[in-house]
């Protein structure tokens, strides 16, 4: 059993993001008094941002709490090399100046990241090992190699004085993966069969789905079938990371007598940092997408980027005609070995239907089972607890349906505390399980360009107007008197062209500004902060009445 804590030292857990939604994991553990804790962080993830937020790129998680308590930050640990989990690590965590604990694959991305992104920034990492424990401050750790739908994925098992916890980031149970070795479950059990009480932080993204993940193996094998079977070119989308997947296909690739090309960075990077680190041993080396030309028809497959939509990406270029070098006809087959992350449906369906106008076979996961992800389904969730035997379980990483489907389901199975927690809660894990709700102030950061801004500093409510309504710009100059001597002067941004018979919205813009000039005294105009809203308002009022819209508009009135 625990030893007896006379000390006030506690071990607690509180996630900044990743709790409540899908992406921007990063999670904190704090060991000590109240007053006087050490921080682990525990991955450093990213959200993408959708078209609600123009011309923000990636969403990250609020550090403001880290901040205020850097000098008691220890460390940061990657769990693996998702984007999810430690897409925000480059822009988030030089400022702290404290090491990264990651796996050499998920170091070589994060290298391979930082170069390809031109960021000068670095970070200091530390290569572990599954299996070989380290100590990070006050917290010894050790990591444990898990399937998961990328190379090194590991579980953590965070020890201190006060107690333990099993933090599993992304795994499933796969008794015949490709690409990754097996989930550790020897070691699983031998934690099980220590008495001392453990905490279990554990994905909970397919909590909702009844009996097992199938296998990787299964996936290649249908795979395989599909190539087989195809009369002309082949492409097929994927996650790029998904290492595994991608050994699939250069395999089905091979037995079908034909060459792999490769299109899309990412596709390349990974690849790359595979081969680097012998992780594609016996794989041919992929060709570059100009071999795509001179391969023929039938002796090709492709693999590219673009599971998600992504506009610059190769599919989509693909699928608009607009690839500079490859291109697909009538009876080419693209299998999408990917789902749509929630968000994307609709810019993947996009591209699939403009594949089927063109005459291209387009096989989904809907259609076969060609894609699988890397979380545990219910059945591999039950098995978990059977080995660890948790005290205590925090359901993690996931939407709130997920999480309170994986709480009923560890209550059901009897686990003897459940804690579910939001982003910004702190639970107590040791010495007396607790939760505290909104102890932690919690929120979103932007990636705008290259600048990390809060919300209200990225003004991209004012893009999202812009985007609406458009922009009218007027500009005139008066005197001391009030006499307009220059001006007005009209721009109009982004307002439709109407009909013939209608009053053109410029002359619409123009009457509102004269009207407003007229009626406002001389003397009044020479106070151009009043005279200009007074234009403004009359300016926005009538071109909404014209179009039902409000445009954003600016007055601008110089005084000399």
């Amino acid at each position: 059993m625990a030893k007896q804590n006379t000390s006030g030292e506690e071990l607690v857990f509180v996630p900044l993001g990743g709790i409540g939604e899908i992406g921007m994991n990063m999670g904190l553990y704090g060991f000590g008094p109240a007053d006087d804790r050490y921080w682990l962080v525990v991955d450093c993830g990213v959200s993408f941002a959708g078209p609600e937020l123009p011309g923000i790129e990636l969403i990250m998680p609020d550090t403001r709490f880290l901040e205020e308590e850097a000098d008691r930050v220890v460390g940061l640990v990657l769990t693996h090399a998702h984007e999810d989990h430690y897409g925000a690590v480059l822009d988030l965590w030089p400022g702290y100046e404290k090491p990264v604990f990651a796996t050499a694959f998920a170091a070589a991305m994060l290298e391979a990241k930082r170069l390809s992104n031109g960021i000068d920034d670095d970070v200091d990492i530390t290569i572990v090992e599954p299996g070989k424990p380290f100590k990070v401050g006050p917290f010894t750790l050790e990591a444990i190699g898990v399937s998961h739908s990328i190379p090194e994925s590991c579980a953590l098992l965070i020890d201190t004085p006060a107690g333990r916890v099993l933090h599993t980031g992304d795994w499933k149970i796969d008794a015949t993966p490709v690409g990754t070795p097996m989930t550790d479950i020897e070691r699983f059990r031998q934690i099980g069969n220590d008495d001392r009480p453990l905490a279990l932080v554990c994905d909970s993204t397919n909590a909702m789905k009844e009996g097992d993940s199938p296998s990787e193996t299964e996936i290649a094998a249908n795979i395989e079938r599909l190539i087989a079977t195809a009369k002309h070119r082949v492409a097929v989308t994927i996650f790029a990371s998904n290492l595994g997947r991608m050994i699939s296909i250069a395999r089905a690739a091979a037995k079908a007598g034909r060459e792999v090309v490769a299109a899309g960075r990412a596709v390349h990077r990974v690849a790359g940092i595979a081969r680097e680190l012998g992780l594609l041993e016996g794989v041919p080396e992929f060709h570059d997408q100009d071999a795509y030309g001179y391969l023929p028809r039938d002796k090709v497959v492709l693999i590219c980027t673009g599971s998600q939509g992504e506009a610059r990406a190769a599919m989509a270029r693909i699928a608009a005609g607009t690839h500079p070098v490859i291109d697909l006809s009538p009876g080419d087959t693209v299998l999408f070995s990917s789902w749509a992350i929630p968000g994307n449906e609709k810019a993947v369906i996009d591209i699939q239907n403009q594949l089927v106008d063109r005459g291209v076979e387009v096989v989904t996961s809907r259609d076969e089972l060609i894609h699988v992800t890397g979380h545990p389904r219910r059945n591999e969730l039950v098995q978990l607890y059977d080995w660890v035997k948790p005290d205590i379980l925090v359901p993690a990483h996931g939407e709130p349906m997920h999480l309170e489907a994986h709480a009923a389901l560890g209550r059901e199975k009897g686990i003897r505390t459940v804690l579910s927690i939001r982003n910004g809660d702190m639970v107590r894990l040791f010495p007396t399980p607790r939760k505290f709700e909104g102890e932690v102030p919690t929120g979103v950061l932007y990636l705008d360009g290259n600048l990390v801004c809060a919300p209200d500093e990225s003004h991209v409510r004012d893009r999202r107007k812009l985007a609406f309504g458009g922009l009218v710009v007027v500009t005139l100059v008066v005197d001391r008197q009030g006499k307009v001597i220059s001006g007005p002067f009209y721009d109009l941004d982004g307002l439709p062209e109407l009909e013939e018979d209608e009053d053109p919205l410029r002359d619409v813009v123009v009457t509102a500004t004269q009207g407003t000039i007229k009626s406002f005294p001389a003397k009044r105009r020479a106070d151009s902060g009043r005279f200009g809203e007074a234009i403004r308002r009359a300016v926005r009022s009538e071109v909404n009445a014209a179009w039902g819209r409000k445009p954003i508009v600016k007055v601008f009135v110089h005084q000399v």
